[in-house]
């Protein structure tokens, strides 16, 4: 799993280096525009180490982004389950929430707290958070209708019970969505790094795009894939032990 992962990733990035070289040859472009391959092979050799520590930094805070954001999603999913004025009031709020773009946002949450961890990790979380939300909502508020009839029947029906029946019933759901999500969290960070952190690959990114150097955004985007591709196998991977663990 992990392996096919870093193999895919491997065989989009090759194909999309490939396309902007046939471009640079087809209507030949300088290397100021795009660079040959020589110089993605020097950068390759200059950068790699800095950006791996950034790639890292950048990663911590979209994993400590992301572990909060699942927090939120399952404690309004279990809130808000009921179809009662809570619930929805309580769904609704977290859904207006999302109406408003994070990009627009973000200059404001800098403002306020700065461009420090705080401030990526808030942005990481509000854009991992919403996708799962919406799926840990609609499992929640899904009845099994075929087992907890028969707890409701006996009087043994409790909310803990019902989370759990739901939860363990939609768990593949469950382990997709929350490996799905490290995407954009991974991606949130970035966009928060890239506004006006001083720290990650994203300000790294940010500091090229300045200096019109292609080569370094390609290295580096090529280390954010590698990092994120062993990341969600990873995750993919823990999700299998627990779906084994549970149903043993």
């Amino acid at each position: 799993m992990l392996l096919r992962r870093i193999c895919q990733f491997l065989m989009i990035y090759a194909l999309g280096v490939s396309l902007l070289l046939a471009l640079k040859y087809a209507i030949n472009l300088s290397d100021y525009m795009i660079p040959g391959l020589t110089i993605l092979w020097k950068t390759f050799h200059e950068v790699p180490g800095r950006y791996l520590k950034e790639v890292f930094d950048t990663l911590s805070v979209a994993v400590i982004g992301q572990l909060l954001s699942i927090i939120l999603a399952l404690l309004i999913g279990i809130i808000g389950r009921q179809a009662t004025w809570f619930g929805s009031f309580i769904k609704v709020a977290a859904y207006n929430v999302q109406a408003y773009p994070i990009v627009a946002i973000a200059p404001i949450i800098f403002i306020l707290l700065g461009d420090g961890f705080i401030s990526r990790l808030l942005i990481a979380a509000m854009i991992c958070y919403f996708p799962l939300l919406l799926s840990v909502v609609g499992i929640m508020s899904e009845p099994v209708p075929e087992i907890e009839h028969f707890y409701r029947q006996t009087g043994r029906m409790r909310w803990q019970l019902e989370v759990k029946i739901r939860a363990f019933e939609n768990l593949s759901k469950l382990t997709t969505v929350i490996a799905g999500s490290a995407t954009l969290a991974m991606a949130g960070t970035i966009v928060a790094e890239f506004i006006a952190a001083s720290a990650g690959i994203g300000y790294s990114i940010r500091i090229a795009l300045y200096q019109s150097d292609l080569a370094k955004i390609l290295v580096a985007l090529f280390m954010i894939g590698i990092t994120l591709s062993v990341y969600q196998g990873l995750l993919e991977w823990g999700g299998q032990l627990v779906k084994m663990f549970v149903r043993r």
